[in-house]
């Protein structure tokens, strides 16, 4: 049997099609609305997560299109045949701001939003957070681990662990976006020119049972190419069979050793013991790979036990999120035209911190002090808003604890929020996937010295400031008073 071939038309929830039913029977399928992307808590315990995934959202939208097996399909589903053919021209007419790929938000900032017809925007809600909320997460995860690295390089191998295919690529994407050196997936490396590096598997020595002589194998396959090899010394015994063997091999050839790679056991006690057997040997440029079931805070804990690792190569907990398997992305409406202007709405819950911001398209942006170059604060506003001038002192306040207040001084200001699609056009300039990658990773690498450490911290984080501006705080509160008087 051969496996079909997925439609990205329709990968929407089938409740979808009952709302966009419902606003056609009643004439107002066309109505413009807002609606935001953003996630209520940020993932692992942390302040801060790293979008990606929103220049594929773009694409997606500018594209979306039903084909007609797709509406043939619909038509099982018992929806007249009336309101099928209408669905024959579905197209995104409408408009998407957005952070721009590779920018670190903060719970409640609007990552995404769409603005136009409501049928348009119900349709697409669940492609776009099904494209954003697994790459933010393996994104953030990513940054956590090359953070926890100190500098040293991260390679990415998580391919064999994804779920998927799509996912092994863009999560390999992810993870280079948030800083990781190379991947192993050669298809990541193809499309978005993700550098590809690997060494060699266990097999490799298992075939022939006889390790220095796969190793011998191994160099000199190496050497034809070029390269310094790198060994994997625990197939059998670390120190007392792999490393004596990889020794022996290049001094008996010649060569030198690129790197060894530690694949299990106490990889402080391995590596530390693995340095003074190289240096001893003369090896002493020699390289030290760790791999294992490593995340953030295996490395943290290896940084500190001072264990000599050069080079570390992070899989399934990074590529799958191990400890937390989803980011709580949302998509919520926010304001509605009417007559014209745009009428605010709200979400009400007993949990405050599913209460939403109401109004819109808002402003998103990032303040950033003249004197020490740090970021100070985020800023949600109003669209008639005016910007903060950066010669005049700007007070802003806690939402929730509103005495909490900070004046900012001597200033910048960044809008976060960039205009990808306009009247369903694509509004930027035309780039290749391999470049929208590079810049976002180059956009991470200048943002991350302009945060605070404390903020980047793997475990109890210092707050940032992300505030509302008093006119949206104020509409907030009138809303949320006048439905607590209903």
């Amino acid at each position: 049997m051969r496996s079909p071939t997925p439609s990205e038309g329709l990968l929407a929830d089938e409740y979808a099609l009952e709302m966009m039913r419902a606003y056609w029977l009643a004439g107002e399928h066309r109505r413009r609305v807002v609606k935001e992307v953003f996630f209520r808590k940020a993932p692992f315990q942390g302040r801060l997560a790293l979008a990606v995934g929103i220049n594929q959202v773009a694409e997606y939208l500018t594209q979306l299109r039903l084909s007609e097996e797709d509406l043939e399909y619909i038509s099982t589903l018992g929806f007249e045949r009336e309101f099928v053919e209408h669905l024959r021209g579905l197209r995104f007419t409408g408009t998407m701001h957005a952070v721009t790929e590779g920018t670190f938000v903060f719970p409640g900032e609007p990552i995404i939003t769409l603005v136009g017809p409501i049928e348009e925007l119900t349709y697409v809600e669940a492609r776009i957070l099904n494209i954003v909320n697994p790459q933010t997460l393996v994104a953030t995860k990513a940054f956590r681990v090359v953070e926890a690295a100190q500098g040293d390089p991260v390679l990415e191998m998580g391919l064999r662990r994804a779920q998927g295919g799509d996912a092994s690529i863009y999560h390999s994407r992810a993870s280079y976006i948030a800083g990781v050196a190379a991947t192993s997936n050669l298809e990541a490396g193809r499309l978005f020119g993700v550098p590809a590096r690997g060494t060699h598997a266990h097999a490799l020595v298992m075939l022939g049972g006889d390790e220095k002589e796969a190793f011998r194998l191994w160099a000199e396959s190496q050497v034809k190419l070029g390269r310094k090899p790198t060994f994997l010394l625990d197939t059998y015994d670390s120190l007392r069979s792999g490393l004596p063997n990889a020794i022996a091999v290049a001094q008996e050839m010649g060569i030198r050793i690129g790197a060894v790679r530690l694949d299990s056991g106490d990889l402080a006690y391995l590596s530390k013991k693995c340095r003074q057997m190289l240096d001893d040997a003369g090896f002493k440029d020699a390289q030290i790979i760790a791999s294992g079931d490593l995340d953030e805070y295996v490395i943290r804990d290896l940084k500190l036990q001072k264990a000599p690792i050069d080079m570390w190569g992070v899989g399934t907990n990074m590529v799958v999120a191990a400890d937390q398997p989803a980011l709580g992305g949302v998509y919520k409406l926010a304001a509605v035209e009417e007559n014209g202007a745009w009428s605010p709405r709200i979400k009400v819950s007993e949990n405050p911190e599913k209460v939403t911001h109401p109004g819109g398209p808002k402003q998103l942006i990032r303040f950033r002090s003249r004197d020490t170059g740090y970021y100070l604060a985020d800023l949600l506003m109003l669209p008639d808003e005016p910007l903060p001038r950066p010669d005049q002192p700007f007070l802003i306040f806690d939402p929730v604890h509103t005495w909490k207040r900070t004046c900012l001084r001597n200033f910048t200001v960044e809008n976060l929020l960039v205009t990808y699609i306009r009247d369903g056009e694509w509004a930027l300039p035309q780039q290749s996937p391999a470049e929208v990658t590079a810049a976002a990773r180059e956009r991470v690498a200048t943002q991350r010295v302009r945060f605070y450490e404390e903020i980047q911290r793997l475990t109890n984080p210092a707050e940032y400031k992300v505030d509302l501006s008093e006119p949206l705080w104020k509409l907030k509160m009138q809303m949320l008073d006048a439905r607590g008087r209903q």
